[in-house]
């Protein structure tokens, strides 16, 4: 007689268990269970598990006591493998295929139906594009549960939805959109239901006419026509003036805020509003691109260049490629907007899905500011050290004219006070010789005598330049401190504010001071900046990144665009090489500069012409990935080449650093949009099975990383 297990099942051939041959086990069978629900008694199951071999339901049984509250979308405690795991129902079915008595579901830790049937669609085609998970894609997209604040605000009927505010009665004063070519048309077509897509370049980040209230009168528009909104933006300054101008013209209550930052209290209050239908219109950061708004009817992405975009964790998806995955899903309208173009919009105009929303030549010159670069062959002649000088006698005399009439914004590489340093002889960066890191001056202001590396902090008393022989160093760049030190001195009697690090301030005022702040962490003047130094635009450019230059390009107009117009003397002066970079400024042409970038990455295949997955992890790891993708996909590849990486305990006491046989290496796959479906099928197999059976350790997948290249 064969012998049989507890549950029942025979024990004489285990092997054929699907999920034995998946690698991972059953989960635990009662021998008596307790009365099931008489309607719809299994319950499909997603465990939070960052496993890749368990991202599939699973069945339950639903006892007849959770019968009510076990519905589709509630957060569960279930019972897998002898541990208790949360888990979100997907479904409620009729019966069961898995061919065995079932499980009970062991307890529901909430009857608030968190997980719609849209969020569960959307977080399944993101981790379809980004070869994760939908446990992963589920974490960032729902909050923690927060027990006193479904009590306050659903009460005793937690599944009850609430009525939710009315329309907007009239679209509000749009005339900052007729500046644009297409914005009124674009307005219109919102009011009345419908759903564009556009990619707007906007013009200025100040006053009435300013990006927040652009975004506030799109918003608008649609809140007329009875459809909600989602708007994301990169940070909390940005959050903070967007939710103000959405507030000022949409009712009360309506806008609900969603970010991380605020703590976990509010950010599940304003879910569970948005959830309840409280609230129509989610703002927040990343995250906030899966808020469950009911009716939705436009996404709006703000400054989609921004690497604060691109969530941190597994699978890191980019809140633009989730905005744009969930207009396509709920049939919604998009607007992409930013003061630059991105060379992934850039491809939406030109694939002609999305229509460009700009300002004529015109309207341009009478609204930006004057431009004009020290490294120009006019400039040269009238100052023949503006090449070498850091504040060039142009920069000087716009600060000290700018300084009559207003705050003057001088925009820096780095933080600190003088972070790196070079060879006085050669100009070559000063390496560390334990584990060739960067040089820098330590201490407060830069006090130290000695050298030391920034990665180990090992002194270097006795340094030696490596490619000239030098011993002599030199400042390679100021830091905000230093420059902001150097401006006190040579204005004097002149305020210096500073914004950097983890000072980062929102706004200014109009009175006259000289603002120095990091690139990213430009305050906002209420009228204006009278004029801006962009300082240290060769270093930005210089970086070994294949989005050097669009990013540069990207972080100088957000500068330029919160001065003052030409007309009211605003002024902007540039210290960079003469480049197809600085022309773009020079003739605040973002799109053409955005246009030429795709053209020449198209012709090189590089994204985003094509999309790119990494592959990271041991050499024995990586090779056993590419191996088994292989067989499945055929793509085009580089690498592996080793990933820099340093030990700084072991360089700091003079050993060597991490051996070559157990550094990480990295392999590159190019990836054409019409195959890339089945390759991130592939991927997600590929992982899932080396997971399950254990054959090789875990790799880190990456799709479309910024930093890769």
């Amino acid at each position: 007689m064969t012998p049989t297990a507890p549950g029942g099942e025979s024990m004489a051939e285990p092997v054929l268990q699907p999920s034995l041959l998946l690698g991972f086990p059953e989960p635990q069978r009662p021998t008596a269970g307790p009365p099931l629900a008489t309607s719809d008694p299994v319950a499909r199951v997603l465990l939070e598990s960052p496993l890749p071999h368990l991202d599939r339901p699973f069945d339950y049984s639903v006892p007849a006591e959770l019968a009510t509250a076990a519905a589709a979308g509630v957060r569960v405690r279930v019972k897998f493998n002898g541990q208790e795991l949360n888990g979100y129902i997907l479904e409620r079915r009729g019966s069961s295929d898995a061919g065995h008595p079932l499980t009970p579901l062991h307890k529901v830790v909430s009857p608030v139906q968190v997980l719609t049937p849209g969020l569960a669609a959307l977080a399944g085609a993101v981790a379809a594009r980004y070869a994760g998970t939908l446990s992963d894609v589920l974490r960032s997209a729902i909050p923690p549960r927060v027990a006193k604040v479904e009590k306050e605000l659903l009460g005793g009927d937690l599944a009850a939805e609430a009525s939710g505010p009315g329309p907007v009665p009239h679209v509000p004063d749009a005339s900052a959109w007729a500046m644009y070519g297409n914005g009124a048309a674009f307005l219109q077509h919102l009011a009345a239901g419908g759903s564009p897509k556009a990619v707007m370049t906007a013009l200025q980040g100040f006053g009435p006419a300013a990006w927040p209230a652009l975004v506030a009168s799109a918003v608008a528009a649609v809140r007329s026509s009875g459809r909600g909104a989602v708007v994301v933006v990169p940070d909390y300054r940005d959050l903070g003036q967007v939710e103000a101008a959405l507030c000022a013209v949409l009712p009360a209550g309506d806008v609900a805020r969603l970010s991380a930052d605020d703590g976990q209290t509010p950010r599940y209050r304003s879910y569970l509003r948005l959830l309840s239908g409280e609230a129509r219109v989610a703002v927040g950061t990343r995250s906030a691109a899966y808020a469950p708004v009911q009716d939705l009817g436009l996404v709006v992405c703000w400054d989609d260049g921004d690497d604060l975009h691109i969530e941190q964790r597994a699978p890191y998806a980019h809140a633009r490629e989730v905005l744009l995955l969930r207009a396509g899903q709920d049939n919604a309208a998009c607007l992409m907007a930013a003061h630059s173009r991105s060379t992934e919009l850039q491809r939406l105009v030109e694939s002609a899905w999305a229509v460009p929303i700009e300002a004529p030549r015109s309207v341009l010159r009478s609204t930006v500011p004057r431009v004009l670069n020290t490294a120009d062959s006019f400039e040269q002649e009238r100052d023949p050290l503006a090449r070498i000088a850091r504040l060039p006698g142009a920069a000087w005399k716009a600060a000290q004219q700018g300084l009559e009439r207003g705050p003057v914004l001088v925009q820096v590489a780095r933080s600190g006070y003088a972070p790196s340093l070079v060879c006085e002889t050669c100009r070559e960066p000063a390496r560390c010789n334990a584990c060739t890191g960067p040089l820098a001056i330590s201490g407060p202001a830069g006090s130290s005598a000695v050298p030391q590396c920034r990665w180990c902090s090992t002194p270097a008393p006795q340094w030696r330049c490596s490619h000239c022989n030098g011993v002599r160093l030199r400042r390679g760049a100021a830091g905000v401190l230093r420059t902001a030190e150097e401006l006190g001195r040579a204005f004097p009697g002149k305020a210096v504010v500073t914004s950097s690090g983890d000072h980062v301030k929102a706004t200014v005022p109009d009175a006259a001071a000289l603002v120095v702040a990091t690139v990213g962490a430009e305050p906002v003047a209420p009228n204006g900046y009278a004029a801006a130094l962009l300082l240290d635009g060769n270093s930005l450019l210089r970086r070994e990144n294949l989005r050097a230059g669009e990013d540069t390009v990207r972080r100088w107009f957000n500068a330029a665009s919160l001065v003052r117009p030409a007309a009211d003397g605003g002024l902007v002066v540039i210290t960079a090489d003469d480049t197809t970079a600085t022309g773009a400024l020079l003739r605040w042409d973002a799109p053409g500069y955005a246009s030429r970038e795709l053209a020449l990455r198209r012709d090189l295949q590089l994204p985003p012409s094509v999309r790119v997955a990494s592959v990271t992890g041991s050499p024995a790891d990586v090779a056993h990935f590419t191996e088994a993708l292989a067989a499945t996909v055929t793509l085009r590849t580089a690498g592996p080449a080793p990933v820099l990486m340093y030990s700084a305990p072991a360089a700091a006491t003079g050993l060597a650093t991490t051996s070559t046989a157990d550094a990480e290496v990295r392999t590159l796959f190019f990836i054409p949009y019409a195959e890339a479906a089945e390759a991130t099928r592939a991927m997600r197999a590929v992982k899932a099975a080396n997971a399950a059976k254990r054959t090789s350790g875990p790799v880190q997948l990456r799709l479309d990383g910024v930093d890769i290249l």
